[in-house]
């Protein structure tokens, strides 16, 4: 007979056998001192913490998917803009095309920023054009259109988001007959990150895209009818 056995039914605590035969007691495990399903508890604990983490990468990867998408839009944009009719209504009143003494045509146009014309933000001061430049052709930000506009690159870019801004560049001259050769800057303001998943839960989709102005000097400043 087993020596525990016999020693647990006399009375005795219990107990376990060594290898040699000899008993001695053992102590009886309590709940606290109980580690049995410890494993699944901390996995429990982390698997919110490591889904949490996973989000932030995915969240993060998409921030600069938006943030690049909104750069590549500017640039489209600034440079369409550079070959089309002006975008502010002021255009003509800022910019004349012939000087006011004729005898100066021909001379180069002054390089002075200060002399500037600003369409936006909210299509304060803008022209109808820009709602072509930033739709299309097909005046709908949807894929396929023949000629894209800025929103067909990325839709969340309407224009009341956008601010233009001509500026004298000493470029030019008095008279030029395809109007005047200007700095022209292109922005974008109120777009947001759009974030599924961490910005409904930490609060972050009223986190502002940067600016991100695209500067380009102008060309002829006329849109092609047939472009």
């Amino acid at each position: 007979m087993d020596p525990c056995n016999k020693h647990r039914d006399e009375g005795g605590a219990a107990c376990a056998t060594t290898p040699s035969g000899s008993v001695f007691p053992t102590r009886k495990t309590g709940f606290r001192q109980d580690e049995s399903g410890i494993a699944l508890s901390e996995a429990l604990l982390t698997f919110p913490i490591v889904l949490l983490v996973f989000a932030a990468f995915v969240e993060f990867g998409y921030a600069m998917s938006q943030w690049n998408q909104t750069v590549k839009a500017l640039q489209y944009g600034a440079r369409l803009a550079a070959v089309s009719d002006p975008l502010t209504s002021d255009f003509d009143e800022v910019f004349p095309a012939e000087a006011d003494n004729p005898l100066n045509n021909g001379t180069a146009t002054p390089n002075n920023s200060a002399i500037s014309s600003t369409c936006g933000p909210a299509l304060a001061n803008c022209s109808a054009e820009l709602t072509r430049i930033v739709t299309g052709s097909d005046g709908d930000c949807a894929v396929g259109d023949p000629r894209p506009g800025i929103c067909d690159l990325n839709w969340r870019i309407q224009p009341a988001n956008l601010v233009v801004t001509y500026q004298r560049s000493g470029l030019g001259y008095w008279g030029r007959p395809e109007g005047p050769v200007l700095t022209m800057r292109l922005e974008v303001r109120n777009i947001t990150f759009d974030l599924p998943m961490l910005g409904g839960l930490l609060g972050l989709n009223d986190i502002t895209i940067p600016a991100h102005p695209v500067t380009i000097t102008t060309e002829d400043l006329k849109t092609c009818s047939t472009c």
